[in-house]
Parts: structure tokens; sequence; C-alpha cells
């Protein structure tokens, strides 16, 4: 069993997800806001989405972490490593809710993650798959040092492939 963390920094807190995080999640992937990640999705495949992102926890000892603010507990979005047969390798993943766009909630919570991915999970390098006209999500992949990679495989062949390598100092 992979125990699933709870990490904070210091303005949010990276925790578990929980059922009443569902309606939010669900909002959000019924919307347009959802496109760049394939959607929008139909209740039936979003729940199967939110699922699939509590249970890698227990098979591949990574999946998602809602973030919430620290200040007033507000669940604001979530980040997620990503793994498993739907995806060639692990994966940093973001979103945020539209209310808490632009207030650098998300780049602070992928920083976070990708730590926790680097320093406690050994992972070597991680990817994020980012929608072509997605441009927001590039500059937050580089912005976080990662290097576009043509070379790496994609589950979706438009997709951009920005690679997170370990700092050298790690």
């Amino acid at each position: 069993m992979h125990p699933i963390p709870t990490f904070s920094t210091s303005r949010l807190i990276l925790r578990a997800m929980r059922s009443d995080d569902w309606p939010a999640y669900r909002q959000l992937m019924a919307s347009e806001r959802a496109q760049f990640m394939g959607g929008p999705f139909p209740d039936s495949v979003a729940w199967g989405m939110f699922c699939s992102d509590h249970a890698q926890w227990e098979l591949f000892g990574c999946g998602a972490l809602m973030i919430d603010d620290l200040a007033t507990g507000a669940c604001i979005g979530q980040v997620v490593i990503n793994a498993g047969p739907l995806f060639p390798e692990f994966e940093l993943g973001w979103f945020v809710y539209s209310e808490f766009e632009g207030l650098g909630y998300v780049k602070e919570a992928a920083a976070a993650m990708l730590h926790w991915a680097i320093e406690v999970r050994r992972l070597p390098s991680l990817v994020s798959y980012v929608d072509a006209e997605n441009v927001r999500s590039a500059r937050l992949a580089m912005r976080l040092g990662a290097v576009l990679d043509r070379a790496a495989a994609r589950p979706a062949p438009d997709d951009l492939v920005y690679r997170h390598y370990p700092k050298a100092s790690a």
C-alpha cells in the first residue's frame, strides 16, 4: 500500500481527494475549461477520471492531491502525478478552478508536487502533456523549469511534452 501524502506550502495544503470534492470537479470537467484535457466530459467519464485520480495512489504510488487555500480552507484545484496504461511516462498535471486563476496557486502546488516526486518518490523525470493551444499551461511548465521534449511519447499526437528533470543540486 502506498500512503497518500499531505503536505503544505506557505499558502496551500495538498491533500487526499474526498467525496465532497466531486461537485466542483464535475462542474469543471463538464465545462469548456476542460477542452485542453479532452473535454468537456459527461458525468460518467468525469466520474471515472475522478476515481482514477484517487486509485492511482494504491496502484502506482502516485495520483491526485486536491489543493486547499491554507487561509480559507477553500478547495482551489488539483495537482496530480498520473501513471498507468494511458500515460507513456509519469505526468505532472494540474488544474485550478476559474475563480482562483492568476494567483500563482497552481505554480506553487505543482512545484511542491514536483519536489515530492523527485525527492521522496525518486522519479528520475516527469513530463507534462500540454495541449498545443493551452498557452498558459505551456508557460507554467516552463516556469517550473521544464523543457520541450519533441521526441517524447505522448498520449495524444498533437500534445506538447514538457520534461521536468531534477535540479542539478538535488
